[in-house]
């Protein structure tokens, strides 16, 4: 053994006699592999020696994955063009270039195990050998290196055969000191014992390290696919207890999908998932993103989320473990309406096809449920009139707190959808690093932190209400109340007098879809005993005319929108500009607010009511809005 190997093994020694001496309960669990000594022949990573046949037969019986196939196929054409990946940071990150790393060289690897074209190994040659060379990858901003150990080990597991013994050398030793050996230093590994999407992509990149070299250093890398089993769980308990995920829509695709990549490896390797899918919230959490997802395509991104979805290999993963077909409904919608060279950006993508399975995906079956509701750190309700109309009405709200990871103060906020268009919008994230290389503190969750000076993490910048000009509490927790799927009112009542603590003595707000047909929002409101102006908030992308004092008409795309405030009677609707108050923050081009303000009496009950009726429900008429102990509820006895 040399001198690394040495220290390697020392420090990892300490590490875990250090955990131990902690009585930390994640590591004082006996080793999962503790009797297995030797793993199978590379390549072991998600699809091992010889099922390179099965792929190509399914698929001649799977046109869609057979589209795919050949746009992986395509853009492996296009890398053999590119210079190889450079180590250029941004701001702190080396990020980017990780991801792209890794889309490059699990490409590759893919195409050359299907087509044993050479091109294609010594492209993938050339990619594993430039980014082992890098000085490291980046190690205070972990992530970097997951990404980056992930992409090396699938490409030195899926490349070994063709790879010439000098060229192994250097790719494994890379893995070893650039991926591995930092996740033993405490300053680094601050995530194994986080619940958050960093626990999930790094535990998963440091698994795929551990498997690919594991035939070089066994009981070292046996220590840390054993540590990963048990530190995920932080994580996949996190969904509990009904599968919402606590950062919302676009963090789940990442946290979700490089924890199911792990989970994935695991049962391949080892035919089993070692108890990790015995979590059952985990394996409700598909729900989740699918109902996330609206009639138009777009997810309701609130917090630090974008706006589009993609195809998701997650998914089909989690419909082929769990049996459901229906879990691919919107992934259908997806592949029917790309075009092929939009998946080019997915660098998980070859696992999608190693995960489709022909039977389920050739079916076109709807979900059943038109609601979906979560509790958890972020509780969501999510609502429909259809899953087969493309015009469906769509509502979805949030609780939650902003004290959450890569939380805005968005409790009570919602987005609304009808006759195909996006009316109550959502910002969604900021571009990090404009914020960060200002020298502003973004990840400080303090009540004071400049965080909530940038325009779209306060709830000034959301659908949601906002009093005397003032911040939600960073220490409060809104959470749902009651609910109802009950189709001719299916609503849900969010409590959020806890986010505006000091301002109102109760606070409940409600949505429903009616008659599956428009959509209702009622807050009810006691101040505490002063005085508080209240303005109720709605963004959207439309364009606005107020017709009466009480009354507009929201016009996008041909369609229309009536918004109408029943209660009170005495309020004049305005708009106000969605201009970001500095120069480092994103431009808000073609977004308006429009809403009311209104003073509210101390210690006395308020309520505003407010109805949406899209242009494909003028006939409509709604009566007076009950009050919400009157609406429909699940949960009484």
């Amino acid at each position: 053994m040399n001198n690394r190997h040495t220290c390697f093994l020392t420090s990892l020694l300490v590490y875990t006699i250090l955990q131990i001496s902690l009585v930390n309960p994640l590591f004082a669990q006996s080793d999962e592999l503790a009797n297995i000594k030797n793993l199978p022949a590379h390549p072991r990573l998600l699809l091992l020696k010889g099922e390179e046949d099965k792929i190509r037969e399914s698929l001649k019986s799977n046109p869609s994955m057979a589209v795919i196939h050949q746009q992986i196929v395509l853009e492996c054409d296009k890398m053999i063009r590119q210079k190889p990946v450079e180590p250029i940071k941004i701001g702190k990150r080396l990020l980017d270039k990780s991801r792209e790393a890794l889309r490059r060289i699990f490409y590759l690897s893919y195409t050359w195990r299907m087509t044993h074209d050479p091109k294609y190994l010594l492209r993938g040659e050339q990619e594993l050998v430039a980014v082992s060379g890098f000085r490291d990858w980046n190690p205070s901003h972990f992530l970097d290196v997951a990404e980056m150990t992930m992409a090396v080990s699938i490409g030195y597991d899926w490349l070994y055969d063709g790879l010439p013994d000098s060229s192994r050398k250097i790719i494994q030793s890379a893995i070893m000191e650039k991926g591995l050996k930092p996740s033993l230093d405490s300053a680094n590994n601050w995530w194994l014992h986080s619940p958050i999407n960093w626990n999930q992509v790094c535990n998963a990149g440091m698994a795929y390290g551990a498997i690919a070299i594991f035939e070089d250093q066994p009981q070292q890398c046996s220590a840390i696919i054993n540590r990963s089993i048990h530190s995920v769980q932080l994580a996949m308990k996190d969904y509990g207890p009904d599968g919402a995920y606590a950062e919302g829509y676009g963090y789940w695709d990442y946290g979700t999908s490089f924890n199911v990549m792990m989970l994935g490896a695991l049962e391949k390797l080892f035919h089993q998932y070692f108890g990790l899918t015995d979590i059952p919230a985990f394996l409700k959490t598909p729900y989740y993103y699918e109902n996330m997802t609206g009639p138009s395509g777009d997810g309701f991104n609130f917090s630090d989320s974008g706006l589009k979805s993609g195809l998701q290999p997650a998914l089909y993963w989690f419909s082929k473990l769990l049996h459901d077909p229906s879990l691919l409904w919107n992934q259908h919608a997806i592949l029917l309406k790309s075009k092929p060279r939009e998946y080019n950006q997915n660098r998980l993508l070859p696992a999608l096809i190693l995960w489709a399975d022909s039977t389920t995906h050739a079916g076109n079956l709807p979900p059943k449920a038109l609601m979906w509701e979560g509790t958890g750190k972020t509780p969501v309700a999510l609502m429909r009139s259809s899953w087969t109309d493309s015009n469906a009405v769509y509502i979805a709200i949030k609780g939650g707190s902003p004290s959450n990871n890569h939380a805005h103060m968005d409790a009570g906020s919602f987005v609304m959808e009808a006759d195909g268009e996006r009316w109550a919008m959502d910002f969604g994230s900021e571009n990090y690093n404009n914020i960060e290389t200002k020298g502003i503190d973004l990840w400080n969750m303090k009540q004071n932190s400049p965080r909530w000076d940038v325009f779209r993490y306060n709830n000034k910048a959301h659908n949601t209400l906002i009093f005397d000009d003032s911040l939600q509490r960073v220490d409060g927790m809104s959470l749902i109340s009651h609910y109802s799927k009950t189709p001719k009112f299916m609503n849900a009542v969010i409590d959020l007098k806890d986010i505006y603590k000091g301002q109102v003595s109760s606070l409940n707000r409600g949505i429903a879809i009616v008659n599956q047909s428009y959509v209702v929002i009622r807050d009810e409101i006691m101040p505490v005993a002063a005085p508080v102006k209240v303005r109720w908030n709605m963004l959207t992308a439309a364009n606005v005319q107020i017709i009466s004092n009480n009354k507009a008409v929201l016009s996008k795309n041909g369609k229309q929108l009536i918004l109408e405030v029943q209660e009170p009677s005495d309020i004049v609707l305005k708009t106000w500009n969605t201009d970001a108050p500095h120069a480092y923050e994103s431009k808000n081009d073609g977004t308006v607010f429009i809403g009311f303000e209104k003073i509210l009496p101390g210690s006395t009950i308020s309520n505003l009511s407010v109805v949406l009726i899209p242009g494909s429900a003028a006939d409509q008429t709604p009566g007076k809005t009950k009050p919400l102990s009157k609406w429909p509820n699940d949960l009484k006895p």
